[in-house]
């Protein structure tokens, strides 16, 4: 266990402006919860994140570099050339030799493409006909707009998820014939299809290579691998974390909901709490980026900060080297070593006078934490926040299930003032995805909607803060992770381990409603009636979920 800590000194220098100094040789602008137009109260709900920049003093670029930025229009030829690939996918003749060779379009010098029907090119894109057992050219949706639900429009999941299906049934002919369409149409530059063609493609010859030797899974391995959170460099990793809460409420819509509710719980306690500790137990994949907001709110209560804030982080262990193939931890869960982000936020604390304790718990799986590690103490307010950590309990164990009751379980040990449980919002009725096709096809429908949902955030461009977001979101079909936890089931263990739904203020509420109005218009926001659980949808489709538990007398 790192512990780090400062004291309340005043800084003559401090500009209350500068909320996030905290990023080491960086200035940046975070407009406060209280300039928010739709927030008329005292209670800050939403940090404003579309009305500021991020940059570096040496580098007026941070944001995204002109330079790297390049087209991703995808010509008509590729979507009909994906049309025809997702048809008449049974019964497929056998492959031709791997002797076709893409080219790049004329008019984008980064984006990989089917080329047109030229004479020169009649043969190739005839092989490409029979290989998928018809010469028709139906038309074919685009991945944007509200297609998002329309399977016609989605067509590497068509492919994805018969070639999973093919390996579980052992049809190693059939695998390799659609790994040949993937690797025809798979772009790392393309759009959301080209890009899920592209990792499910890597995911699939992986899993290949370490089930059967039948199929030779490196040739069509074109692609190579881009940058993780943890292989990056940590000035990059920093860039891309900012420029991603920046663009897109994937994570940032729930670390505003729940920064809301800890200031919330925190108002419902008794008057002479205010001279108590507060303790924060982080089990998230914020890399500090949720706090800076929350420690500028406590600094401005009414009844004055706490007169200790502990933090203490739960970081993962999973070994960096490995991250890229690695199924120990959950997505955004790791940075790269370098990324002092605990300083920062010391330093960041101390010029607005707040008392600040970071300590941080590395290498120590979830399942083995103890109240002991964690060194709670009767005097001081506990909040638990767990957020997209806990769905990736399912190592070392045949019974995933198991393992997230009883971690649940060694929460309720704690007995926290709350928890607030953050995760993804997936529907299935089953306890188990059961076999490889499965799991698989809910970690693609997963990772469809994030590079959907990315390529509108960041209006199709290119750039390297979107790179290396998309390659460590892609890491979740490397994982082993069953994604079969919706917010039906978590809800339905809380209340059995006897934690009563807390509903969210009309500040969180509010709060949330705001954010969503400065991100694209596919973004929508639900609240759960029965249990309070606070929703992201993105194009009809569930995204995430909120919620906020209390101990019950049952606990």
């Amino acid at each position: 266990m790192i512990t780090m800590t400062i004291n309340g000194e005043s800084d003559p220098n401090h500009t209350s402006d500068h909320i996030l100094d905290w990023l080491e040789d960086t200035i940046s602008f975070l407009p406060s919860f209280f300039d928010d137009p739709y927030n008329n109260s005292t209670t800050p709900t939403v940090s404003d994140i579309t009305e500021f920049q991020w940059w570096d003093q040496d580098d007026q670029d941070l944001i995204i570099n002109p330079s790297l930025i390049s087209p991703t229009t995808t010509t008509t030829t590729t979507a009909a050339a994906a049309a025809v690939a997702t048809t008449n996918l049974t019964n497929l003749p056998p492959a031709p030799p791997l002797n076709s060779k893409k080219r790049k379009s004329p008019n984008d010098p980064n984006l990989e493409t089917v080329l047109p029907l030229t004479n020169h090119h009649q043969n190739q894109q005839n092989q490409r006909r029979r290989l998928v057992g018809t010469t028709k050219k139906p038309t074919i949706k685009s991945s944007t707009g509200n297609s998002s639900n329309n399977k016609e429009g989605r067509w590497a999941e068509q492919l994805l998820n018969p070639c999973a299906s093919a390996i579980t049934a052992g049809n190693l002919t059939r695998v390799q014939h659609l790994l040949y369409v993937l690797h025809e149409l798979a772009s790392s530059s393309g759009d959301a299809n080209h890009r899920l063609a592209t990792y499910g493609l890597r995911a699939l010859t992986h899993h290949l290579s370490s089930v059967t030797s039948s199929v030779t899974p490196t040739n069509f391995s074109s692609v190579a691998p881009t940058s993780t959170f943890a292989s990056t460099e940590p000035r990059l990793f920093q860039r891309s974390l900012l420029k991603f809460y920046e663009v897109s409420p994937w994570f940032t819509f729930a670390n505003t909901i729940a920064n809301s509710s800890i200031l919330q719980i925190l108002s419902q306690l008794e008057p002479d709490s205010s001279s108590r500790n507060l303790h924060i137990l982080d089990i998230g994949v914020s890399h500090g980026i949720q706090w800076p907001t929350l420690l500028e709110a406590l600094s401005r209560r009414s009844g004055g900060p706490p007169p200790l804030l502990r933090l203490t982080i739960v970081n993962s262990n999973t070994d960096h080297q490995n991250y890229s193939t690695s199924s120990s931890s959950a997505p955004f869960s790791v940075g790269p070593p370098g990324d002092d982000f605990p300083t920062r936020l010391l330093r960041f604390a101390k010029s607005i006078n707040l008392n600040l304790q970071i300590n941080q718990i590395n290498n120590h799986p979830l399942q083995t934490l103890t109240p002991q590690v964690i060194n709670t103490s009767p005097s001081e307010t506990l909040i638990v926040c767990t957020q997209f950590r806990l769905h990736n309990l399912n190592h070392n164990n045949n019974n995933p299930d198991d393992e997230r009751t009883e971690f649940l379980k060694f929460l309720v040990k704690l007995e926290p003032s709350a928890v607030i449980l953050c995760e993804n919002d997936i529907e299935c009725s089953c306890n188990q995805c059961g076999d490889f096709a499965t799991g698989f096809s809910r970690r693609v429908g997963y990772l469809w909607r994030f590079l959907d949902s990315t390529s509108c955030a960041f209006k199709g461009r290119e750039c390297e803060e979107r790179r290396v977001v998309e390659a460590e979101a892609a890491t979740a079909l490397m994982s082993e992770m069953e994604m079969n936890e919706g917010r039906e089931k978590w809800c339905e263990k809380m209340r059995g381990l006897g934690f009563v739904g807390e509903g969210f203020g009309e500040d969180a509420i509010d709060g949330g409603r705001a954010l969503l109005r400065k991100y694209d218009s596919n973004w929508e926001m639900k609240v759960d009636e029965r249990d309070g659980c606070v929703c992201l949808w993105w194009k009809g489709q569930r995204v995430s979920f909120c919620s906020l538990w209390k101990l019950g007398e049952k606990c």
